[in-house]
Order: C-alpha cells, then sequence, then structure tokens
C-alpha cells in the first residue's frame, strides 16, 4: 500500500527536475509560447499587385526567449523578407536566426500576399530564467 504514494511522489520528482534545465523557478517556467504576441497588421501599400502587411512578435515574457518557430505552412510572399529576421525551414519559420529575444522586445518584419498570414508560436526555448 506505501508503494503506491510513494511512486506518486517519485514521478511528481522525476517530472519537476525533467524540466528545461533553463527553467530554474520552483521546478515551472515562467513563461510559455503565450508570452509570445504577434500582431499582423495592414501597411496600406501594394507591392506587385499585392497587400503589404506588418507584423510585430513580442516577447511578453519576463525572460528572453530564442530558437522562437512560427507556423508557416502556406505562407507566400513576393516581398523579400530578410533571411536574418524569418527564415522558412519546412512548415515553421525561424525568427531572428535563433538569437534571443530579450524581454518586452520586438522583431518586426513586412511580406506581401492577397491576405494576411496568421502566425502562431510554436516553438521557443526559455533562457535565464
Amino acid at each position: 500500500m506505501a508503494t503506491v504514494p510513494m511512486s506518486f511522489i517519485l514521478i511528481l520528482f522525476l517530472s519537476l527536475i525533467g524540466k528545461e534545465s533553463s527553467c530554474k523557478i520552483s521546478g515551472f517556467c515562467a513563461c510559455s509560447l503565450d508570452n509570445i504576441n504577434i500582431n499582423t497588421i495592414r501597411s496600406g501599400r501594394v507591392i506587385q499587385g499585392k497587400l503589404e502587411w506588418n507584423v510585430t512578435v513580442i516577447n511578453n515574457c519576463n525572460c528572453p526567449q530564442k530558437l522562437i518557430k512560427l507556423t508557416c505552412k502556406g505562407f507566400q510572399t513576393v516581398e523579400n523578407v530578410s533571411p536574418s529576421i524569418l527564415s522558412k525551414v519546412g512548415d515553421k519559420c525561424l525568427l531572428i536566426g535563433g538569437k534571443e529575444l530579450v524581454k518586452s522586445t520586438s522583431v518586426k518584419f513586412s511580406y506581401a500576399w492577397d491576405s494576411a498570414y496568421i502566425f502562431w508560436p510554436s516553438e521557443s526555448i526559455i533562457v535565464r530564467c
């Protein structure tokens, strides 16, 4: 009978130490992908017959995040986006070459297509938290 509570405690302990090593606040990460906000608005410009869209990605986490990847399946543009800002690899886009995006900072880029593409954060690593 004592093995059931002991097994539960062991599983709980292993789940806490199994978290990303950069999540040091009581074993729980202080942030999640929900702390990466992405806003897309029309610029009012037209590029090669396509509407231009301005995208702002903001890290609202108290900790820096790196290796931020966004969903990109089906994303298209006739306007060049610098690969140092957004590089497409398969169905994901790597933001700022994987470098850290610190607290309350943003990255901006523009693209041109018929309609807005809805970017979603799909991965990130929280560092020095």
